[in-house]
């Protein structure tokens, strides 16, 4: 038998002729035949990798680990123990057919992964994703040399030298394909975290590709030398050729394809069978035939043709062909070559080993960047990603001759630990809820009257956008109170894996957009730009999220977090059709718009686009429009009368408040906030209803005191009894309108809109907003349904505000702890109820409670604190104490004190 790498440890015959079977009926074996053979291993490869994906899924691990385990199954560590079995299933002459369909399933697999990929996001990461990437294969890669001098001394290795190349890049390697699967399991893909560590694992990535090529060609021979120099030089004048050659080539199918057309399947089969050209290229000069591929899919650009190239070939590539890959990986692993002691613990030692270099190398870059230190050590985990990357590197390493059968079968199974521990490690430590709620809630109603007012607006098509401008142009930016509008084009992710938020800063005009959607950005980004020139006081920031629609949801809350908005504007999922009906535009816009409305930490407004109706100009830069405003109760409708109120102020804007109050003959609990009557919430149902009247009474009141003496402003009420009344007197309301804004009424049953929900189409809207959104009744104006974000503290506190006080906070809470409970309420003249168990209680109220001019009384509980501020004491005292101008506190004793019980306030 030869030396060197061109020959194999075997020689197997076999017969041309024995292709196909005749059949059992003459006699023949169909495991003796190529085609038969090779169609049982396949399907016995797919049903074992799809039955482990199913047992692992509860365990929310990768595919790649099914995969890998798979192969390690069929091959001789497991079933390879049983010889006669495996040299039915896998005869030695059986393994040609097999990886050379391997290797094409392998080869497709790399384009694809290619084609995901997005090097604009290079150009786009930042020097701190940059320094992570790095510091994030420095120390792995130390640790996989040193790990390798070891190895060295339990091996008989002739080619040190390159055996130590391969370790490194293997254990310092993140897989980009498979992180990105990990992130978007997590629903970390559209985090700041997750677009970092997608960021690094590419950088990685491309590092890996480059160390790749460096040690395939080292691989023949012991140093670098003139064969060696040449293969790298050919395979970087294949790349800049790729680039510079191919990339227009398909940039020219892309143009020559009319826009909204599918691609010609002419260019389809040119660009598939490019794929094995570019393989063969590559595997000519000395690389390997996947590089070829993986670089021709980096310069398929982003767009239609890249979506097709993924949905014609994912399925069929990553669901059959694939498998066969990690199946020949596992044929290749004999665990049992790993004998000894020693050796099982050099291999637990190389895995903590190697995990804890990649999280020391970024965790350390990630604290000098201020991040928090479960974050740092979040984002070094996933940066352990291991997938079809080292494998690639393994294989062609033990084909090289350059790992052994003990040295291939430990870094299979340090990839298999490394990646298999992610999942688990990062759904311990990270908590990316931590982020929400941490701050103070915004709204309109409780924004400060000369503070910025930041509105999140979500676009999806440039349909879209005439309506909210016209909105934001009339919600009265001025030097005192500015606007300032981020416009989010909400993209589905189509093909790409690394879903990004992309932020659009002075992008130059003049090139030509490569596919529909970036055309359409391109539309929406201008108007916007106009607008911003045009109107005063008014900032806009274009950005575009591309995520898919279950998760799109996650990227507006994480925009509206960061950049501090008080209310976010999204499209309805219908729109107006010629003949004045509705129809659904895409039914994923409305999960959208309902995962919204139940996590976003501020106001949210449904835009029912009817388009604004003919205006009148009144001067060269104001438009009168009028808008019609619905009060029924609750702080939804508060929020609606808030945003409502903010336009009045505008010179070319008419405002008509109509409020609906329940005749006599009504029930007096005409609204109720909806609550479990096992929860002991239930006890506040009454003061809470109450509390939610004089809120209603107060921001009415109030916004009637300011207008008093405004013709813009028309204000009225109307007496109803049911909703057929309500309705009645909805269409009462003159149609020169152009926008009409409601209240949602989430957690709030009145009597007023009774049987308006029955035949509710889209309960998102509230009873009023489905209304009016709804064909059957037949408006011709704009709705925009308003949802004010009510926050719940750990112990039911709730916070809201008014305009005229917006420094105040009403709080409502409540605290349970072995019987005793505590209810405390405030905003304008601070409320407080406070009882114990025994039926003993204590009530209070004052302004503020400023120490010293707060008068206490103790029940039950006697002895009170210095100052009136709180009261505790012994049984059978009573005393009271008042200071200040008549306001006065009280406090029980036990375990209620002031503002607390049980952690009530």
């Amino acid at each position: 038998m030869a030396d060197g790498n061109k020959s194999s440890d075997v020689i197997v015959c076999y017969s041309p002729t024995m292709i196909t079977t005749n059949g059992i009926w003459q006699g023949d074996n169909p495991l003796d035949y190529s085609l038969p053979l090779f169609i049982l291993q396949l399907t016995m490869i797919v049903l074992l990798t799809r039955i482990l994906v199913f047992v692992l899924k509860p365990f929310r691990q990768p595919r790649v680990i099914s995969e890998i385990l798979g192969g390690i199954i069929l091959g001789p560590s497991v079933m390879g123990q049983n010889k006669e079995l495996a040299e039915t299933i896998f005869p030695p002459r059986s393994v040609m057919i097999l990886e050379t369909m391997a290797n094409v399933g392998l080869l497709y697999f790399l384009f694809l992964v290619g084609v995901e990929m997005d090097l604009s996001v290079i150009r786009r990461t930042g020097k701190k994703a940059l320094v992570i990437a790095v510091a994030g294969m420095i120390l792995p890669f130390l640790i996989g040399i040193s790990f390798s001098f070891l190895l060295l001394q339990k091996t008989q290795m002739v080619k040190q030298g390159t055996f130590i190349l391969f370790l490194g890049a293997a254990l310092s390697v993140t897989a980009f394909p498979v992180l990105a699967r990990i992130l978007a399991e997590l629903k970390l893909l559209n985090t700041e975290m997750g677009r970092i560590a997608m960021s690094s694992a590419l950088v990685n990535d491309m590092c890996a590709w480059i160390m790749l090529a460096f040690a395939i060609a080292l691989a023949e021979n012991q140093t670098m030398t003139f064969t060696s120099f040449w293969v790298i030089l050919s395979g970087a004048a294949f790349v800049v050729f790729s680039i510079m050659v191919v990339r227009p080539m398909i940039e020219w199918i892309i143009h020559e394809t009319p826009e909204g057309e599918n691609i010609s399947e002419f260019y389809i089969c040119i660009i598939l069978t490019g794929v094995m050209i570019c393989g063969f290229i590559t595997d000519s000069i000395g690389t390997h035939s996947v590089f070829g591929a993986f670089v021709f899919g980096l310069v398929i650009p982003n767009g239609p043709l890249g979506a097709t190239l993924i949905e014609k070939l994912e399925d069929f590539v990553s669901g059959l062909l694939l498998p066969l890959f990690f199946a020949i990986s596992g044929l290749k692993t004999q665990i049992s070559a790993i004998n000894g002691v020693g050796t099982w613990a050099i291999l637990v030692f190389v895995i903590v080993l190697a995990c804890a270099g990649k999280i020391a190398g970024t965790l350390i870059v990630a604290l000098y960047y201020r991040m928090p230190f479960h974050e740092g050590v979040t984002l070094g985990i996933l940066m352990n990603s291991k997938g079809l990357v080292e494998i690639i590197v393994l294989n062609v390493g033990k084909d090289q001759k350059v790992l052994d059968e003990k040295s291939f079968a430990i870094m299979v199974l340090v990839t298999l630990a490394m990646t298999s521990i992610i999942t688990p490690s990062v759904t311990t430590i990270y908590k990316p809820a931590r982020k929400y709620g941490s701050h103070k809630k915004r709204t309109i109603q409780g924004m400060k009257q000369d503070s910025e007012f930041r509105i999140l607006v979500c676009v999806h098509s440039p349909k879209n956008v005439p309506t909210i401008i016209n909105i934001l142009e009339i919600s009265n930016p001025t030097k005192r109170s500015p606007i300032c509008a981020y416009v989010l084009h909400l993209v589905e992710l189509t093909g790409r894996s690394s879903a990004m938020l992309i932020v659009h800063n002075n992008r130059k005009s003049g090139s030509q957009p490569l596919n529909r959607t970036q055309a359409q950005s391109d539309h929406i980004i201008n108007a916007f730009e106009n607008f911003e020139h045009q109107i005063q006081c008014v900032t806009v920031q274009p950005l575009t999220a591309v995520s898919p629609y279950s998760t799109m949801h996650e990227d507006i809350c994480a925009v509206a977090e960061d950049k501090r908005v008080a209310f976010i504007i999204i499209p309805f999922h219908k729109q107006q059709t010629v003949d004045g009906k509705m129809e659904v535009i895409n039914p994923s816009f409305r999960m959208i718009n309902q995962n919204l409305l139940a996590n976003a930490q501020c106001s949210v407004g449904i835009l029912v686009d009817r388009g604004f109706n003919s205006s009148s100009k009144l001067s060269a830069h104001q438009i009168s429009h009028h808008v019609a405003m619905l009060f029924f109760g609750g702080p939804d409708d508060r929020e609606g009368l808030a945003y409502a109120w903010k336009m009045s102020d505008h010179h070319g804007v008419n405002i008509t408040v109509m409020r609906f109050i329940p005749g006599d003959d009504m029930s007096e609990t005409n609204s109720e906030p909806c609550f479990d009557q096992d929860d002991p919430r239930v006890l506040t149902v009454l003061t809470d209803n109450d509390k939610e009247k004089q809120l209603d009474e107060d921001h009415i009141n109030a916004f009637r005191a300011k207008s008093t003496n405004d013709d813009s402003i028309v204000y009225t009420e109307k007496i109803v009894s049911n909703g057929e009344e309500t309705v009645a007197a909805i269409r009462s309301i003159d149609n020169i309108h152009d926008l009409f804004i409601v209240g949602r009424g989430q957690g709030m049953i009145s009597p007023l809109t009774a049987g308006l929900t029955d035949w509710s189409e889209c309960p998102e809207l509230g009873a009023i907003g489905d209304l009016l959104a709804s064909s059957d009744f037949g408006a011709t104006y704009s709705v925009l349904v308003m949802q004010q974000h009510v926050s719940m503290g750990a112990h039911g506190d709730a916070v809201v505000g008014t305009p005229d006080s917006p420094g105040q906070v009403a709080t409502l809470g409540y605290g349970v702890d072995g019987g005793h409970f505590g209810l405390g309420a405030g905003g304008g003249g601070h409320f407080g109820l406070g009882a114990g168990g025994g039926g003993h209680f204590g009530l209070g109220a004052g302004q503020v409670a400023a120490v010293g001019g707060v008068a206490s009384v103790g029940g039950d509980a006697g002895v009170f604190g210095v100052g009136g501020v709180f009261g505790f004491g012994g049984v059978g005292v009573f005393g009271v104490g008042e200071e200040g101008d008549g306001d006065f506190g009280l406090c029980t004793g036990g375990s209620f004190g002031f503002g607390e019980g049980g952690g009530g306030q």
